[in-house]
């Protein structure tokens, strides 16, 4: 779309975007009514999963300054925490196959959105405030740009979100750094994740739902273990619900080489006294329910997943593994009781949580 500039006044085809922008309808969603789907859509669009967040590069183009319909747009020109509310369109079959901004071919049946100013390409996760609903797109493509449209979401993006026959919803839109999602189930309604200090930017009038005070509670320090033992924070996560077990640390702990004690031997010539040996730090098993770029978002997460779960909070920790900050559940005695507890834990939060062991 920011190959030409008439690319600039639509959602990522030559037209202008979508109805909104091109007829001057004041009803929610504009001409919404007329851009549905095709006279046999997919049966399965509410199976369709959620983008997958990655890394990508970003397009070399499509992150440039523009302009469209009398406006100047400055695009970010890397991932960074945003959040924004306002109100969410849709685009659909008038759309369906053109080139978008990132010179992809539109695919209306795929989690996809357009935004005037996210990164291209990226990922956010946006929430329906009406009904609770998220999901994960990708954006790969520009607008709206009129009324307070905040968001495009593809056809099958906005039937996820429950907002098809309203043409519009408020939402709240989150950028997603790859690395910061817990591993959703499918049709999971979860909070957003909030990141301090981030401003949430409003746009138009729209009336939204109170959010729900984060407790302020530092994560307990886990107790202290020697070294060989605490080897297992720097656990690797196993994907797709797979259990992670211990891995080693950058350097090997330093053993005490010095030769054992002899055991000393009764009066009498019983047999040897063997002296009490210092019994190791015991393996525990925990359920890991995500991972994190940010201690922030572990700690918001915690505190909204004590909640449901109805866990003391004390019993979630956050776990600094190499670059990233876990969420353990635990301990529990035996790895097959975590491994019952994460089966009960993912459906209860709707995620693929697993058993770990450190």
């Amino acid at each position: 779309m920011l190959f030409a500039l008439g690319l600039l006044a639509g959602c990522g085809s030559t037209p202008i975007p979508s109805g909104p922008e091109r007829v001057p309808d004041e009803r929610p969603g504009g001409y919404y009514q007329d851009d549905g789907p095709h006279a046999n859509p997919p049966a399965d669009l509410a199976a369709v999963p959620d983008a997958v967040p990655r890394e990508e590069p970003l397009h070399r183009f499509a992150n440039r300054p523009y302009e469209a319909l009398g406006q100047s747009f400055t695009p970010q020109t890397q991932v960074a925490p945003f959040t924004q509310r306002g109100k969410a369109s849709w685009y659909g079959r008038k759309f369906h196959g053109k080139r978008t901004a990132s010179g992809e071919v539109y695919d209306m049946y795929k989690m996809t959105a357009a935004h005037p100013t996210l990164p291209i390409p990226s990922y956010a996760r946006v929430t329906n405030l009406g009904n609770g609903r998220s999901v994960v797109v990708r954006v790969n493509d520009r607008g709206p740009f009129l009324r307070g449209r905040v968001i495009d979401l593809s056809y099958a993006a906005a039937y996820r979100l429950g907002y098809i026959e309203q043409g519009s919803a408020a939402v709240e839109v989150m950028s997603i750094v790859p690395g910061d999602e817990v591993e959703m189930a499918s049709g999971r309604a979860v909070p957003p994740l909030r990141r301090p200090g981030v401003a949430v930017v409003e746009s138009a009038a729209v009336a939204l739902p109170s959010l729900p005070e984060a407790s302020a509670i530092e994560a307990l320090p886990l107790p202290a273990a020697p070294l060989d033992t605490a080897a297992g924070v720097a656990a690797s996560v196993a994907g797709e619900g797979g259990e992670a077990s211990a891995g080693k640390p950058g350097e090997a702990p330093l053993v005490d080489t010095a030769p054992a004690p002899t055991p000393a031997v009764a009066a009498g010539g019983d047999a040897p006294i063997a002296p009490a040996a210092a019994s190791p730090t015991a393996e525990q098993h925990f359920v890991q329910l995500g991972a994190f770029s940010s201690r922030a978002n572990a700690e918001d997460f915690r505190t909204m997943a004590a909640g449901e779960l109805g866990e003391p909070v004390e019993r979630l920790q956050v776990v600094p593994i190499g670059l990233r900050f876990r969420l353990h559940l635990g301990p529990y005695a035996t790895v097959e009781e975590a491994r019952k507890r994460a089966e009960t834990v993912g459906a209860t939060l709707k995620i693929k949580a697993f058993a770990v062991s450190r």
